[in-house]
């Protein structure tokens, strides 16, 4: 068997088809290689009891304790028997009780004295903290010392388990692969490894599952966090190498076009932050490769202004541009906005046209064919030189005359084969722009949009209007939600509008969505989240009475959702009761408060995202959180941090810190399973940074790899057909 095929074989072949099928279906663990990379959470000391006094409620948890009591106690009248057992660590006691016919084998493995490792779900049973049913394996006691040593050595290590494998035959199951590590295929160039003092990559294993001492521990975990970070960046920098390669048309902005016409148009100057990307992504449009620039910035920095003076120029160029948004409604919104910036210059063929205007069309799915034959004839004749629209623009009908540019809006809602098949329609690869709303912390655009080059928006242009935040605690304080309300009043009676967001809409549709995916956490939930039928309805008839109250969310009619726009935007409707339909580009400048329903439902990056929608005129802007959590909550805690900064990206951080690192990153996956399993993007940026540099210079000298066979699997392991999408930001 070769040194690759080893790695590959299938866990059921090793372990049994049982306990392979348990691996596959709950930890995704398919093979050797995926359990070997399957790391401890965690490393109890031999001696060292677990902290019982921490244990979470509802968790499932594994502790080390010792057997401080054990009794068997007598029920309905001596025909039922439960064994109660008291374990101990010095900080807290934890009970473990045992029930029926399946109290003999514990009452003998686990005597008075006794040890043992215990794994269970922590619940409460007359005040006490309980595991009812563990399981466990015991540790012997004073003369039980090779019993521990051949169960873990010095150190135990807990491993991330599941309902059916505890940490315990995750051990087992590791002994049973281990001695493959030595024929695991380290992608290190030897002169990187040795250069930076790492262990092997077969040794780093060993350490990481069976460590010795704690050095060891550090020493592993040292190799395998590099080694995620290396292989990734190589991977994205053969990315970036294989697009420098291609060929584009150069797209330079001539004098006296439509470019300068426009700026001669603007009632305000550029902020020193635009004028600087602008730099950046015109000289990236002057070069013969094609452009691929992440565009990142704070709401309502200005990204869309741009963009759009980006686009000029390549229509001044001679090309066309497309700009892709991922909803009817935000491409309705950018299209009303392109027009009225641009005016009589967005008029090209048309009456009262400027005289060096171009033709911007719109281009979605539910168009009449009317307007869409008219739209499509206008792309391949060459007459429209901006087409914004959503997915639409992806179908094989769509022709153009000559793409230079292609604009992404909120690049993680789209997957690279949209954007790779918009591209596609250009004759040459067009330049791409790809925007976000949601500031991301250095290390994850590294990481995540490593094959782009990143430009920065930080600044908000001059008259936006600060945001005051505040939390409405409506549980603990009802008084405060009825102000909310009184607030909303006195701003629409100030001639504004106001913004009403709740998490779900409130049809039958939504009900019948959410009786298939309740889990038993939603049963725990005292309440459904708040909806925005009911709420619209009952602010019209109760707080809100008089006001002219709207709803818009996802489910409705296009044509309805852009006629709502319309009003709202033409100041029709006094308070729009929405979804998180209006998250991004909604551009209301008279609206200048929002209330967010079950604000601590939302992710910490959503509220930014939300509160961005109103302060966008000259009014200052007011974002009130209600909420039900208690006040010591960890939500609580996050609705704080909104409510104390306006600054999205240290909120990204909080928001990345809180969750999950295999979250981070499978929201950029679609749902694949991260494969970082070492790596923190978060805590590890001089990691990332270092093995950036060092696989540019990998990949310079060599793109193909060709001197680093054991690289090259590496990247076939990391881009198999499982994963490809691993870069690919979907």
């Amino acid at each position: 068997m070769d040194r690759v095929s080893a790695l590959d074989e299938s866990l059921k072949k090793t372990l049994g088809p049982a306990t392979a099928k348990v691996m596959a279906e709950h930890l995704g663990l398919h093979t050797v290689g995926d359990l070997l990379h399957h790391y401890p959470r965690r490393y109890e000391e031999r001696g060292q009891l677990t902290k019982l006094a921490d244990l979470p409620l509802d968790e499932d948890v594994t502790v080390v304790a010792q057997v401080a009591d054990s009794r068997v106690l007598t029920f309905n009248a001596g025909r039922g028997k439960r064994l109660e057992i008291t374990l101990t660590d010095g900080s807290g006691r934890l009970q473990l009780v045992f029930f029926g016919k399946g109290i003999h084998k514990p009452q003998k493995d686990l005597p008075p004295g006794g040890r043992g490792m215990f794994a269970g779900k922590v619940s409460v049973f007359n005040r006490k903290l309980q595991l009812a049913h563990p399981t466990y394996v015991p540790l012997g006691g004073d003369d039980g010392e090779e019993a521990v040593d051949s169960f873990a050595g010095k150190l135990i290590p807990i491993y991330p388990a599941c309902k059916g494998l505890e940490s315990w035959k995750i051990t087992k199951a590791v002994d049973a692969v281990l001695p493959r590590a030595v024929e695991a295929v380290d992608p290190l160039p030897p002169a990187l490894r040795e250069g930076r003092g790492f262990v092997p990559l077969p040794e780093a294993l060993l350490k990481i599952h069976r460590p010795g001492t704690r050095a060891d521990i550090e020493s592993a975990r040292a190799r395998l966090k590099w080694d995620e970070a290396f292989v990734l960046q190589v991977a994205l920098a053969r990315r970036r190498y294989a697009d420098a390669q291609l060929p584009a048309v150069a797209r330079t902005p001539v004098a006296d076009g439509i470019l300068d016409a426009f700026d001669a148009t603007l009632p305000f100057t550029l902020t020193e932050g635009q004028r600087k990307v602008t730099a950046e992504i015109f000289a990236d449009l002057a070069t013969e490769h094609p452009m691929h620039r992440l565009l990142q910035g704070e709401v309502g920095s200005g990204k869309t202004l741009v963009a759009l003076r980006a686009m000029l120029a390549v229509v001044d160029a001679g090309g066309q541009a497309a700009m892709l948004a991922p909803t009817e409604v935000l491409a309705q919104q950018h299209h009303r906005s392109i027009t009225e910036l641009m005016g009589a210059l967005a008029g090209g063929g048309m009456l009262g046209g400027a005289e060096n205007a171009t033709k911007v069309v719109l281009l979605t799915g539910s168009m009449g064919t009317a307007g869409r034959r008219r739209a499509l004839l206008d792309l391949v004749t060459g007459e429209a030189g901006i087409v914004i629209g959503t997915h639409a623009l992806i179908e094989d009908k769509v022709r153009f005359h000559d793409l230079g540019l292609v604009v992404v809006d909120e690049q993680h809602r789209f997957g690279v084969e949209q954007r790779d098949a918009l591209r596609s329609k250009g004759k040459q690869p067009p330049h791409l722009l790809v925007m976000t709303a949601t500031p991301i912390p250095r290390t994850v655009a590294m990481t995540v949009f490593g094959d782009l080059e990143t430009s920065v928006l930080d600044q908000l242009p001059a008259g936006r209007s600060p945001i005051a935040s505040h939390i409405v605690p409506s549980q603990d304080k009802p008084h405060f939600l009825a102000r909310a309300w009184e607030r909303v009043r006195e701003e629409v009676g100030k001639g504004h509008q106001a913004y009403v967001v709740c998490p779900r809409i409130g049809d039958d549709e939504d009900e019948k969505a959410k009786a298939k995916r309740k889990t038993a956490a939603d049963e725990a939930d005292k309440r459904p989240p708040l909806a925005v039928l009911e709420v619209a309805r009952e602010l019209a008839e109760g707080p809100l009475a008089g006001l002219r109250v709207e709803v818009l969310h996802g489910r409705m009619a296009p044509d309805d959702k852009d006629a709502v726009m319309r009003r709202f935007a033409a100041g029709e409707a006094d308070v729009l009761v929405a979804t998180t339909v209006i998250e991004v580009g909604v551009n209301v400048p008279n609206a200048t408060a929002m209330v967010i329903m079950d604000a601590d439902r939302f992710g910490v990056s959503q509220l930014h995202q939300l509160r961005g929608r109103v302060g966008r005129g000259s009014a200052p802007g007011l974002c009130l959180l209600v909420t039900d959590a208690p006040e010591a909550s960890p939500a609580r805690g996050r609705l704080g941090a909104v409510a104390t900064t306006l600054d999205g990206f240290e909120l990204s951080r909080i928001d990345l810190e809180q969750r999950r690192e295999g979250d981070v990153l499978g929201q950029a996956q679609s749902g694949v399973r991260s494969s970082l399993r070492m790596l923190a993007v978060i805590e590890d940026e001089e990691i990332i940074a270092a093995a950036r540099e060092e696989a540019v210079a990998v990949v310079a000298a060599d793109p193909e790899l060709t001197g680093s066979p054991e690289l090259r699997t590496a990247l076939d392991a990391l881009l198999d057909a499982e994963r490809e999408q691993f870069l690919d930001k979907g």
